[in-house]
């Protein structure tokens, strides 16, 4: 006897014959052997009725009647007399046949009935482990839109389908584990979204259910082929809901948070100008009166509050100009204009421009250093108006927090394709408490709030302008002590069109 699961080494194609042929073979050597012991009716009835049970657990209702077929006539040719005949004689002989017969029945049905519920019992196992395993593949995402991106190749995976697709209404967009999903496909699944079709349909290969929370829809969720039990598309539908539910919850806080934040950092740019230009103002009329006054005031006295007038109105005009430039930048106007120029030269001219406030600091330019491609110092493609808006807001950032006779330093380089300035001073250095957040919005370290000095928006509109220019920016301690800044961008030695 060969029994179902021992079939592996056999094609499929042949295992249904190998299974017709071994019940024949089981049913005549066990026929055989009870001939061959002398067995009488009673016993071998029994024996065949356990060889019928056995067929039917193992191969179905068809496999299972062909066998008690086999073992009746076998039963009726050799122990049921007349012995070698087919005819039965006697009340005796019809009653055990027929009690037979009625016992094979009976048992093939209640063993198949029995194989069918351990059969689906295992698939329902099988299910659940697949589910498990969803379940726990989706907890390993933090990132709710990446999720989303995934599912589909995961559901895909997990049950052996040769495509889903998933659509999620709030944001209009599709997932597929495949590519894009055909226009047809992708126009059904919105109709089932949004309750034009049957909310469990099959069209053009794909099967189809609709996603909701509690009442409210979500989208829709197609696969092939339609292997999936109702139960299992149920569950994977459900998951696959409160997945797409959680995306979109993720999705809206983010937006009121960055709402909340938009309008924190629009209170504080308002009370931060406020501040900042009522100071000069202040100054600047204090002065103002007491020259239209003029009582008791010499020529020097006077020049003084020329100065003082003099000063604040020029302070006053940068915190208008950092102003407007943090408006254009978060307005997302800023344009790059690339052309070729010399490193160098952008450094002439951005201490040229800030030579007033530089003039009570030593300045130094080195100059480019060669690499290995050549002498570096030929021109390179970059927009020299915001890469020198840059470099005038670090060399005031180091003027104002260094004192009179520092040295500052400006170099370039180019290196691992990128064209790379630095300006480097040896006042005191950078709280290494602020080094996290000077870039940041109206952030004053502890030294300048102290003293007063600056917006808190020179650094942050450096980091913007570079960001547009496809740079960065970064912020260290020299060693011994003083300020390092050194940004870049992209080293283009080619114009960028013909590339």
């Amino acid at each position: 006897m060969i029994p179902v699961g021992k079939t592996m080494g056999v094609p499929a194609y042949a295992r249904p014959a190998l299974r017709w042929f071994a019940a024949t073979a089981a049913a005549a050597l066990t026929t055989l052997l009870l001939a061959w012991l002398g067995a009488n009716s009673t016993t071998a009835g029994m024996v065949f009725l356990v060889l019928v049970v056995w067929w039917a657990t193992q191969s179905g209702t068809v496999l299972s009647v062909y066998t008690a077929v086999l073992c009746a006539i076998c039963f009726d040719y050799y122990f049921l007399p007349p012995v070698h005949t087919l005819w039965l004689q006697g009340a005796q002989a019809w009653v055990a046949m027929v009690s037979f017969a009625l016992s094979c029945v009976v048992v093939s049905r209640l063993s198949e009935r029995a194989r069918q519920q351990t059969i689906q019992a295992q698939q329902r196992q099988a299910d659940v482990g697949k589910l498990y395993a969803l379940s726990q593949e989706m907890m390993l995402f933090e990132d709710a839109d990446r999720l989303l991106h995934e599912l589909p190749g995961a559901i895909d995976r997990i049950f052996a389908l040769d495509g889903v697709v998933l659509y999620v209404g709030d944001y209009d967009r599709f997932y597929s584990s495949t590519g894009e999903a055909p226009a047809s496909v992708q126009a059904h699944m919105q109709a089932v979204a949004q309750g034009l079709s049957p909310t469990a349909t099959s069209f053009a290969g794909y099967q189809t259910a609709a996603l909701t929370l509690g009442l409210k829809p979500v989208g829709a969720l197609a696969w092939r082929p339609d292997a999936l039990s109702l139960e299992v598309a149920t569950a994977v539908s459900a998951q696959v809901s409160i997945a797409a539910a959680r995306s979109i919850a993720i999705a809206a806080s983010t937006r009121i948070e960055a709402a909340r934040e938009g309008e924190r950092l629009r209170t504080a740019l308002i009370d931060s100008l406020t501040h900042e230009l009522r100071t000069p103002l202040t100054s600047i009329r204090a002065a103002a009166t007491t020259l239209l006054e003029g009582d008791g005031l010499d020529e020097a006295g006077r020049l003084d509050m020329v100065r003082i007038i003099d000063e604040e109105a020029a302070r006053l005009d940068l915190l208008i100009g950092e102003a407007v430039e943090m408006a254009e930048i978060d307005a997302n106007v800023v344009e790059v204009k690339m052309s070729p120029q010399h490193p160098r030269a952008l450094l002439d001219l951005a201490v040229e421009e800030s030579r007033k406030i530089l003039a009570s600091h030593k300045v130094t330019i080195v100059p480019e250093a060669a690499d290995r491609s050549g002498p570096g110092d030929g021109p390179a493609w970059f927009d020299p108006h915001l890469l020198g808006r840059a470099l005038r807001h670090l060399l005031e950032n180091a003027a104002s927090h260094t004192p009179p006779g520092t040295r500052v330093t400006l170099s370039s380089n180019r290196s691992d394709g990128r064209l790379e300035f630095c300006v480097e001073d040896n006042g005191p250095g950078i709280d290494a408490r602020d080094l996290p957040l000077i870039f940041e919005k109206f952030y004053r370290g502890k030294r300048a709030a102290n003293a007063r000095k600056g917006s808190g928006m020179g650094l942050a509109i450096t980091r913007a302008i570079l960001k547009a220019h496809d740079g960065g920016i970064e912020a260290s301690n020299a060693p011994g002590s003083g300020a390092r800044f050194r940004f870049w961008v992209p080293l283009i030695e080619k114009e960028p069109s013909r590339q």
